[in-house]
């Protein structure tokens, strides 16, 4: 009776071959080098591919409406002065949104000569956009068109610094609250508004005086930058003439009309620009920004520029379980012509957005030591059989050839 151990010889199904029987051609080596390096290679794309995290992205309708949502934006436009550039956000009936403006809510505008940055950067309020020929039409009626005092002139000069337009505490000029700071033009007539009051001339506020106008600033472009916090029902975040446009025309005698006026509004709003950079939230790893970078070139000064914006609520889940609830966004482009005697509206870019209602869940995952351990069988079983088919097709090639009896063990 056999041994228990003879018994289980008979299942080995690994039997080796004696060296005597064996036969060993330059074929063969060549076929197990390159056996060992591609093993090798397909190992370790395998280690990084089940190592590597990767994400899996699951969308659902969102039942809830989420808290808030901001805006991050920096854009460059090298045609139009910075005192003629103002910020302002309507809701989707075109009702004015409440802004909250604090530390961490500011727009800045900032000059450009030939490009390139200059001079210190101005905080300024949002609002007093115009979207429509006809705010131009009473600006010039109400305010007309007056000479700028020099001597007035040199005082704004004298009156720069290159800090940016703060004081410790400036005067609110009786409109402040108790307690209450105005450290900036844009403060003080944040509070003459809330009050009611009309601040007849800007240029006997201390916070003013430095304030440029758009004469100064003729062949000179601008940049805005900030953070805004906007309503989550929708709207637009546009960027469109301003009150500075009171100052033009003050040094031409003959510009006596509103039509005169209302052309070199359009003239000199050019809105070619450059978007450098558009978030609606927190930085996630692998999104690209579609608008970062984005170049139009207006040919004309008549055009009103438009992004629509399906903003995608988006909840980034890391290895770790930390999270980053956040934005993507996609976006359409259109250019809209408006010829002054169109009376289709004024120069400007406007950021239409919408809120979507879909969620997104993004989440980092890596397949781990089983998956790897089973790919790195499959690599090895696979890629030595394949060799050995391709050993013994080219030996039993060579044999027939050669007419000799040896064999392939």
């Amino acid at each position: 009776m056999p041994s228990l151990s003879d018994q289980l010889k008979r299942l080995d199904a690994h039997s080796s071959v004696s060296n005597e029987f064996r036969v060993r051609t330059f074929q063969g080596a060549f076929l197990s080098i390159t056996t060992l390096v591609v093993i090798a290679y397909l190992i370790s794309t395998e280690l990084s591919f089940n190592f590597t995290a990767t994400t899996n992205n699951h969308v659902h309708v969102n039942a809830t409406t989420p808290d808030g949502l901001e805006i991050e934006f920096d854009v460059t436009f090298p045609n139009i002065r910075c005192a003629l550039l103002s910020v302002d956000a309507d809701d989707p009936t075109g009702q004015k949104q409440s802004l909250h403006i604090d530390k961490t809510h500011r727009v800045f505008k900032h000059r450009l000569k030939d490009g390139k940055i200059f001079g210190r950067r101005s905080k300024f309020e949002l609002g007093d956009t115009f979207h429509q020929v006809e705010h131009l039409e009473d600006m010039a009626r109400t305010k007309g068109l007056k000479e700028e005092d020099p001597k007035e002139k040199r005082e704004e000069e004298e009156e720069e610094s290159s800090a940016d337009d703060e004081e410790e505490c400036g005067s609110c000029y009786g409109a402040e609250d108790e307690g209450e700071c105005c450290n900036t033009c844009d403060d003080v007539k944040r509070a003459y508004s809330r009050k009611g009051w009309h601040l007849k001339d800007v240029h006997t506020v201390k916070q003013c005086k430095h304030l440029t106008s758009s004469k100064d600033e003729d062949g000179e472009g601008c940049n805005i930058h900030g953070i805004v916090a906007l309503s989550t029902g929708g709207g637009n975040l546009h960027v469109t003439p301003g009150r500075g446009l009171e100052q033009m025309g003050t040094q031409k005698e003959n510009m006596i009309s509103i039509s005169d006026f209302i052309m070199e509004a359009f003239e000199s709003f050019n809105v070619s620009h450059t978007v450098n950079k558009i978030r609606f939230g927190k930085e996630i790893p692998g999104h690209v920004h579609q608008l970062d970078g984005r170049e139009q070139v207006i040919e004309d000064a008549y055009g009103m520029y438009q992004y629509y914006i399906q903003v995608v609520p988006t909840l980034y889940r890391f290895l770790n379980g930390t999270e980053i609830q956040t934005n993507q966004y996609s976006v359409t482009e259109h250019l809209r012509h408006v010829p002054p005697a169109s009376r289709r509206g004024l120069p400007g870019v406007f950021f239409f957005y919408e809120v979507s209602a879909l969620h997104v869940e993004i989440e980092e995952y890596r397949k781990g030591y089983i998956h790897f351990f089973t790919s790195v069988c499959a690599v090895v079983g696979g890629v030595f059989t394949f060799m050995g088919m391709a050993d013994r097709m080219i030996y039993s090639r060579t044999k027939l050839g050669s007419g000799g009896n040896d064999h392939l063990g």
